[in-house]
């Protein structure tokens, strides 16, 4: 599975969602910016992000994930550049 794969997935999931995959092999770590986290808790957010690559989970293509879930202010508040 490569970073790229993972991240066409997550955005194909999330509309206008701004995706950073980091890692190899079964291991990985997603940054998502998008308006869709707006009112959502951390858990919510990240059941949508889950909901784009649970399959690859299941079938063990994915073995470890560690999410970073932010809206668009919340990544410009943390010193992010604005997203694209």
């Amino acid at each position: 599975m490569s970073p790229e794969e993972v991240r066409k997935l997550v955005e194909e999931g999330i509309t206008d969602a701004q995706v950073e995959v980091l890692g190899s092999g079964d291991r990985f770590r997603i940054r998502v910016v998008s308006d869709a986290f707006e009112g959502k808790r951390k858990v919510q957010r990240q059941q949508l992000v889950y909901g784009c690559i649970n399959h690859l989970i299941r079938d063990g293509s994915i073995h470890a994930v560690e999410l970073e879930t932010l809206t668009p202010q919340e990544w410009q508040q943390a010193g992010g550049d604005s997203p694209a």
